[in-house]
């Protein structure tokens, strides 16, 4: 049996089903396998994406990165028996597939090995591959970890080969899971236990019974996704993060000369992911809607904090920026995305199309309801010497009327 929750909506709970964290699922797959007496055998949350290179069929090649994977299944994952050890297998798209083997010893179980297949007969994501099929690219890891020990793995790990990249971070599993209880003792990977400093972020820290101290309006960047050769999504904005953690509020302004951009397009969904020293990722995640009109769906962050912490947050349900498709979304003046209650970002000089962009520009955009009100001040002008001139003819009229003498 396999439960799964969506992670980390508060007050969202186990469900029978697979739940999608939003339209780009490259984030907190949280899976819950359990035994025939539904007890926790094996428990595991992570996050990853895919990056092929392949050849076209005029022999140049391309990069894909896979991380919108649509609808998935778990068909397969095992809590494992005497004959067979624990096993994670995800299936997603058409002919993708993903699966970690496990094993133990006397004291300790192992990450055995990963495999992923992708499928380059996927002409959405693979339109112009010279060769079509599946493709299977095998890693072994022999990562052991000691029995009852819960595996945590925060940094990225990369994995390379055969044209493929694979990218992992903020890892949790425990197979064999002792009681039906998932353990509280955790298990580090290398990578963080090295990373016993945090980098420095500049940031005011104002004491907790008070606001944070505003800053300055942040430098406005450019930023774009390629698919192939083409460009896919550009965005331009100024961002400005307000943290809230243990009651310690934080402005943060993101200077675009440090932060890169990367991420991936869909036909009905697009995701532009910023990272820097400080931020792991930022991602805007964009889907279409009633098929004519996109929107801003979804946002994750998960950024190192002055005080050496990890601050992570994802909200799949927001509703913002919302324009028809081939045009662009613009809003000049300073916007706020309420992504939770402890954190929201402040756009200034915000302009994005993650859809239909033709030769690498904005199409027509479409001002914000904020911008909008530039244009009150003359209608109100306007509605008020209409009124005065209603009442200059009124009055002329009237005056033309005969006099009526007794």
């Amino acid at each position: 049996m396999v439960c799964f929750r969506l992670f980390p909506v508060p007050g969202s709970g186990l469900v029978l089903v697979c739940l999608v964290l939003g339209a780009v699922q490259s984030y907190a797959l949280e899976l819950n396998l359990t035994d025939s007496g539904k007890a926790t055998c094996l428990y595991a949350k992570w996050q990853m994406n895919f990056t092929v290179r392949y050849e076209t069929t005029n022999k140049t090649y391309k990069t894909v990165t896979i991380s919108d994977r649509g609808t998935v299944t778990y068909n397969g994952s095992i809590c494992g028996d005497d004959q067979n050890g624990p096993k994670i297998a995800v299936q997603f798209g058409p002919g993708f597939s993903w699966i970690a083997n496990f094993s133990k010893a006397a004291s300790t179980y192992s990450i055995d090995s990963i495999s992923f297949s992708y499928n380059t007969g996927d002409n959405t994501t693979f339109p112009d591959a010279e060769d079509k099929g599946i493709i299977t690219v095998d890693e072994l890891l022999a990562i052991k970890i000691p029995l009852n020990d819960l595996f945590r793995c925060n940094s990225l790990s990369t994995l390379e080969k055969n044209d493929v990249v694979q990218n992992y971070w903020d890892v949790l599993v425990q197979a064999f899971v002792q009681n039906g209880t998932v353990s509280t003792n955790e298990f580090l990977c290398d990578e963080d236990k090295t990373s016993t400093v945090a980098p420095t972020i500049h940031t005011t820290v104002p004491s907790p019974t008070t606001t944070p101290t505003p800053k300055e309006k942040p430098e406005a960047g450019t930023y774009s996704v390629n698919n192939g050769n083409e460009t896919c999504l550009l965005a331009t904005m100024g961002l400005q993060l307000n943290i809230t953690q243990d009651k310690v509020a934080s402005v943060i302004n993101i200077n675009p000369n440090t932060t890169h951009s990367t991420g991936s397009c869909r036909s009905h969904t697009a995701l532009l992911r910023l990272n820097s020293s400080t931020i792991k990722y930022l991602d805007f995640v964009f889907a279409v809607k009633n098929e004519n009109r996109f929107y801003l769906k979804e946002v994750n962050v998960s950024m190192y904090l002055v005080n050496g912490s990890v601050f992570s947050i994802a909200n799949n349900n927001l509703s913002y920026w919302d324009a028809p498709l081939g045009s662009s979304y613009m809003c000049n003046k300073e916007q706020t995305v309420s992504v939770s209650g402890a954190f929201q970002i402040n756009t200034f000089d915000l302009r994005v199309q993650p859809f239909n962009v033709t030769q690498g520009k904005y199409s027509t955009a479409q001002d914000c309801s904020a911008d909008d009100d530039n244009f009150l001040v003359p209608i109100a002008v306007g509605a008020a010497l209409a009124g005065v001139l209603i009442l200059v003819l009124l009055a002329y009229f009237i005056g033309l009327k005969p006099s009526c003498w007794i």
